[in-house]
C-alpha cells in the first residue's frame, strides 16, 4: 500500500529552540536509510517561497506572491510517498523521521488507488 508521510513543521514553537528543530543532517541521514530501504516512490522538499491562488469575495481568482496570508502556525516542509505493507510500517517509517521530532510532526495519509 502506498502513504504520504507528510514533514509538518510548527512556527515559531517553543519546542524546537532557537536551532528551529531536526538539522539537515539528520534529514539526509534519515532520506539515505528510507531510501536505501528500498520503499521510497518519490519524495520532495519545498522552499520557503510560496504563491497563493484563491478565490476572493467577488468570485475572482486572485493569486497572491507576497501574502496577506492566513495566519498559519504550521507548514508543510516536505514529503515522502512510500510503498510498504500497511499502515503499522508507514508509522514505523514515520517514527525514525527528524520530522517527528520536537516541533513537527509526521502526517500519514493513505493515497487514493484511483
Amino acid at each position: 500500500m502506498k502513504y504520504a508521510l507528510l514533514l509538518m513543521g510548527h512556527i515559531n514553537d517553543p519546542a524546537c529552540g532557537e536551532d528551529g528543530g531536526a538539522s539537515p543532517e539528520e534529514f539526509f541521514a534519515f532520506d539515505k536509510e528510507i531510501t536505501d530501504a528500498g520503499v521510497v516512490v518519490s519524495s520532495f522538499a519545498l522552499e520557503d517561497e510560496r504563491v497563493m491562488v484563491h478565490t476572493d469575495d467577488s468570485g475572482e481568482r486572485v493569486v497572491a506572491s507576497s501574502g496577506p496570508f492566513a495566519e498559519v502556525q504550521e507548514f508543510v516542509g516536505g514529503a515522502y510517498i512510500i510503498e510498504v505493507a500497511d499502515v503499522d510500517e508507514a508509522i514505523a517509517w514515520a517514527r525514525r523521521s527528524p520530522g517527528s521530532a520536537p516541533g513537527g510532526h509526521v502526517e500519514i495519509r493513505p493515497l487514493a488507488p484511483y
